[in-house]
């Protein structure tokens, strides 16, 4: 029996390789998933960590055909759009899965009132060729482009945009489809415990199909960059940075394993000639020399001592003056090949008190290279207090930490990584700060508790209009079942 049940398994798995699934995949299937499940629904993320199986999948184009599925279908319901997250946010076993990179039209455009209305399928590149020729900009996103927008209000992302925190404050107004197939227009001052709950929540309350966003002008900016001592940091940010009214963009980035100093790069108006005269980048862009860079420093012995004496003094050896869309949309194909058969790129990321900059950076130092994490960069970025979201990452002002590493796949691999994120977690939460949720999911119930104590807020409103728990993912699976 074990030896024809090993034939079984390998015809399957071959099988399953020829429908396009991925070998990590389906090397991470149970022998029940590869027996049981029928081939062609599997969902995963971009990391390939996470292969779900799904019911069915589903690529709606309006509203009505959302509310008709869900009216028609009785089980789980799952959402995804770019598949950008980390932890399998995106979906849960045998439920109906919501493909929304089709739902991706303009529904309003009002460029003399700087407002757009859009479905929440369509990607920021898309808005961006949109908008472009009114000279009008995205007023918050992330820093890559080819993420859906309604995934972006999912889990209320940020970028390198000062003082302008996350995305929820350049919404106007969002619409949602609930459980019994309702839909509600949501907004700072119609149905405003949905309009707070919803953005930031992971499609725990529904799926968000249209948004209204505030957009701003489109602008020349001149790169500055600057090196610095990390304790030198939290003044000059306050002085050079926030003290700056010309000063667009900034973040700034570690390149372990050298803690000490930081590389400042801000981005300011400027009146100066071009010197990349495209106003957004191509989509058919080649990224080979970024992917490249990449892997030298992930890869190569002596791979960090190049990027800090070689690689970054090149960078920015040139001025550089760009149009603020074209700095906006580039392809997230620039981080390199994110997953391979043996490995994978993570993102994580950490948000800290102001005065507490320092500190974390000690710890973080210490936990990564006590794990000889392979820790490829740290890009810090700031963001005032967020008071509206419920499942806000920033209860006061506070810098994050954004660590962009490579990991091997193997299960004692994947529970080293699962050991020191939550060590950096504890970093986090002893020093008053928190973590984000689009990653993966391996915080404790009670790291999660602790670091978003609102939750409980979000799921009585869960409990009110999904009281059967239709809308579900990996990661409200481990942390809202636990705790209804």
């Amino acid at each position: 029996p074990r030896f024809i049940g090993g034939l079984l398994m390998t015809f399957t798995r071959r099988k399953l390789l020829k429908t396009g699934i991925s070998t990590v995949a389906v090397n991470m299937l149970s022998p029940w998933q590869v027996w049981a499940k029928p081939p062609g629904s599997v969902v995963n993320d971009v990391t390939l960590l996470n292969p779900i199986w799904v019911n069915r999948q589903f690529a709606p184009r309006t509203t009505d055909e959302i509310r008709h599925a869900l009216a028609m279908w009785s089980g789980p319901v799952s959402i995804g759009g770019g598949r950008y997250s980390m932890g399998g946010q995106i979906a849960t076993e045998d439920s109906l899965h919501i493909d929304m990179r089709q739902f991706n039209q303009v529904i309003r455009y009002t460029p003399e009132n700087k407002v757009i209305r859009v479905q929440a399928g369509m990607r920021w590149r898309d808005l961006q060729s949109v908008i472009d020729p009114s000279d009008l900009s995205v007023k918050i996103m992330q820093s890559y482009s080819n993420f859906t927008i309604g995934g972006s209000l999912s889990v209320n992302a940020h970028g390198r945009y000062i003082e302008a925190g996350p995305v929820i404050n350049s919404v106007r107004s969002i619409q949602l489809v609930l459980a019994d197939s309702s839909v509600v227009n949501a907004s700072r001052t119609e149905h405003a415990e949905l309009f707070y709950a919803a953005i930031g929540s992971y499609g725990a309350l529904g799926v968000i199909t249209e948004v209204e966003l505030d957009l701003v002008c489109n602008v020349k900016i001149e790169r500055q960059v600057e090196q610095i001592s990390v304790a030198s940091y939290p003044s000059f940010f306050k002085d050079q940075v926030l003290g700056n009214e010309k000063a667009i963009l900034h973040n700034a980035d570690l390149a372990p394993p050298y803690f000490e100093q930081v590389t400042c790069v801000t981005w300011c108006v400027t009146d100066k000639e071009l010197t990349v005269t495209d106003r957004l980048v191509a989509p058919e862009r080649s990224y080979n020399l970024d992917k490249s860079l990449i892997w030298s420093v992930a890869t190569l012995p002596g791979g960090p001592l190049i990027r800090k004496n070689v690689i970054d003094p090149l960078r920015y050896l040139s001025e550089r003056v760009v149009w603020r869309n074209y700095e906006a949309s580039s392809d997230v194909a620039s981080l390199g090949h994110i997953a391979s058969r043996n490995s994978t790129y993570g993102l994580q990321e950490y948000f800290l008190p102001v005065k507490q900059l320092s500190q974390f950076v000690n710890k973080m130092a210490a936990i990564l290279q006590a794990h000889s994490v392979d820790a490829i960069n740290i890009s810090i970025r700031h963001s005032p207090a967020d008071t509206e979201s419920s499942l806000s990452w920033a209860r006061e002002e506070v810098f994050s930490f954004v660590l962009y590493y490579r990991q091997l796949v193997s299960v004692s691999d994947r529970n080293e990584v699962r050991a020191w994120t939550r060590e950096l977690i504890n970093a986090s939460l002893s020093l008053g700060g928190t973590y984000y949720l689009p990653y993966q999911v391996h915080a404790t119930r009670e790291q999660f508790t602790r670091a978003y104590p609102n939750a409980r807020h979000l799921f009585a409103l869960k409990a009110q209009f999904d009281p059967y728990n239709r809308f579900r993912n990996k990661l409200w699976d481990k942390y809202y079942t636990a705790q209804r």
